[in-house]
């Protein structure tokens, strides 16, 4: 389950697919609401939350709802640009069943910046990358392609460089958010898994199908409980259609393409059980594709 805490976010980045920015709030969700929704969760048998944004380093509520989540016994990972981080979200970082997730885009700084729109970032997420590293904290990170000429390889060298043991891969851009553009969104801009065992709220209460699929609503959790909304008539109707729309395009469990540690490419059928490649835990975990 994504929980999109706050539209709030030291960066501009050119391709966002929630549009956040130093503009945006932590909307009409409180961190009540939020633990209202981690508890009914837990009940549903959820396996791991990834708090999301935004920046969710900027919800001053995220280290206790993080605490929230670790009770239940369930895996935390934090998407964070990794701009700042605090003393005091680095003890959280720390905790046993958290780990983090970033996103990197090139190994020079002016290109980097560039994306980002944000003065500084790259030097700041590479030294806090260097950081988790050596607290032998759990990273994986995306190496987003934005446009032509960007250094992608030159990147996951300096990852490896800087020590990354986690999975690090090439995403590409989606034409959601800022990286719409003009274009309107649109289906063929999902992976097809859109919920398949996965869920997305957001900073208003509105839960979709996945994080991508922001235009396509299927309740709001300060309304109705999250079981109702997942159970209800609006999600069985846009899961059927969806189903319908990605039919005989998903790739099989466990494709032998998804490589050793069961990357994003493969079939949320892998994640769970940790068959095929996977191992018990080895990689498995939610994403951006």
């Amino acid at each position: 389950m994504w929980l999109e805490i706050t539209g709030t976010c030291q960066l501009t980045c050119t391709h966002c697919y929630a549009d956040s920015g130093p503009s945006g709030t932590t909307g009409a969700m409180t961190v009540q609401d939020w633990a209202r929704v981690i508890d009914q969760a837990a009940g549903l048998g959820v396996g791991m939350v990834q708090f999301i944004g935004g920046e969710p380093t900027l919800h001053p509520g995220l280290p206790d709802l993080i605490a929230r989540v670790l009770r239940h016994g369930i895996r935390v990972e934090v998407f964070t640009n990794l701009v700042h981080v605090s003393p005091r979200m680095w003890e959280v970082f720390a905790q046993p069943g958290v780990q983090l997730a970033t996103s990197y885009y090139t190994d020079q700084a002016e290109q980097h910046e560039a994306i980002t729109r944000g003065r500084g970032s790259y030097g700041r997420t590479k030294a806090n990358i260097a950081t988790a590293v050596r607290r032998s904290i759990p990273l994986r990170v995306g190496v987003i392609d934005v446009h032509d000429g960007q250094r992608i390889e030159q990147a996951r060298d300096e990852l490896t460089a800087l020590g990354v043991r986690g999975e690090v891969r090439v995403d590409h851009l989606r034409g959601v958010g800022r990286g719409a553009g003009r274009r309107r969104p649109d289906v063929d801009q999902l992976c097809g898994q859109c919920a398949r065992d996965k869920v997305a709220v957001s900073p208003t209460g509105e839960v979709w199908p996945c994080v991508f699929s922001r235009w396509l609503p299927v309740g709001n959790v300060r309304r109705d409980t999250l079981a109702d909304i997942l159970t209800g008539a609006s999600m069985a109707e846009t899961t059927e259609n969806l189903a319908r729309r990605f039919a005989g395009r998903v790739r099989a469990a466990c494709d032998p393409q998804c490589g050793p540690n069961c990357g994003p490419a493969c079939h949320p059928s892998c994640w769970p059980t940790g068959a095929g490649p996977c191992g018990p835990n080895g990689g498995c975990q939610p994403n951006y594709d």
